[in-house]
């Protein structure tokens, strides 16, 4: 009993010590963006009348807060995307599901799929704007599209490279269609899907200021666009930091989910 204690206590001894190292190496990879950062400006490598100091965009920052646009604009922004995003996720399973079991289904659309993939969400805003107009309906069409075909790809793909001898495995011993579906294939799916998330959710992020271009007045996108018009350029570095900074937060939230889900997986490193 004591042998398992020791052992317990020096594993949560050892958790404990790598959940530190990740702070401080994450503490550690902002500290070094901001050296990085007033370096550039200091040996003229931008231009630092342009390119605005660490200190004027907080200061920029405090006085949105302040007024309460900055609050405004982002969860604007963040319920787009999360919009887009669910709309995105929930077509790829279904479709991923598809595409996984049914060979035929999988040889007829796999090339749409892939043009479709190819395509850049802002090459859609004209034909997205002609078909939906200016209001919400077409923003949110462009981040559907944004998360839908990689999330698609990953599920599928995930589907098709099941190992097949599980499932001979299970059927062997009596295994019902429900038990293989619980037992075998979600639990290898599950983290398919958890990486699509990821994925997506970068790539919606990332075509939010594109999809806030159809004359949005309000989002981090509209906000950068107005303080590019009036050439403001700590409001449009603020914008660009606080993109990354609710990504990088909703991102966390996933793989903490993925860390609850797939408690069971073994990882080669942490």
């Amino acid at each position: 009993m004591s042998d398992h204690t020791s052992a317990e206590q020096k594993f949560l001894a050892v958790e404990k010590q790598q959940r530190l190292e990740k702070r401080l190496y994450f503490i550690g990879s902002f500290v070094l963006l901001s050296v990085v950062w007033e370096a550039t400006r200091a040996l003229n490598i931008v231009n630092p009348d342009i390119f605005p100091s660490i200190l004027a965009v907080l200061k920029s920052g405090l006085s949105m807060i302040a007024d309460g646009t900055l609050f405004m604009h982002c969860l604007t922004s963040f319920g787009r995307v999360l919009a887009g995003f669910s709309l995105g996720i929930l077509g790829a399973v279904i479709v991923g599901f598809i595409l996984g079991n049914f060979r035929p289904m999988r040889l007829l659309l796999d090339p749409l799929i892939s043009f479709f993939r190819a395509l850049p969400p802002i090459a859609l805003i004209p034909l997205m704007i002609i078909f939906f107009g200016i209001g919400e309906t077409s923003k949110i069409v462009v981040l559907t599209y944004a998360s839908f075909f990689p999330a698609v790809v990953v599920i599928y793909q995930a589907l098709v490279g099941q190992n097949p001898l599980y499932f001979r495995a299970a059927q062997t011993l009596g295994a019902t269609r429900m038990e293989l579906f619980r037992l075998i294939l979600l639990p290898q799916l599950v983290p398919a899907i958890i990486t699509a998330c990821r994925v997506s959710l970068g790539v919606c992020w990332a075509t939010l200021v594109a999809a806030e271009l159809i004359a949005a007045q309000k989002g981090i996108g509209a906000m950068m666009t107005e303080a590019q018009n009036f050439f403001q350029m700590p409001p449009m570095v603020l914008g660009i930091l606080f993109i990354g900074i609710i990504s990088l937060s909703m991102d966390a939230v996933v793989r903490r989910i993925e860390r609850k889900i797939t408690a069971w997986e073994e990882k080669l490193s942490n």
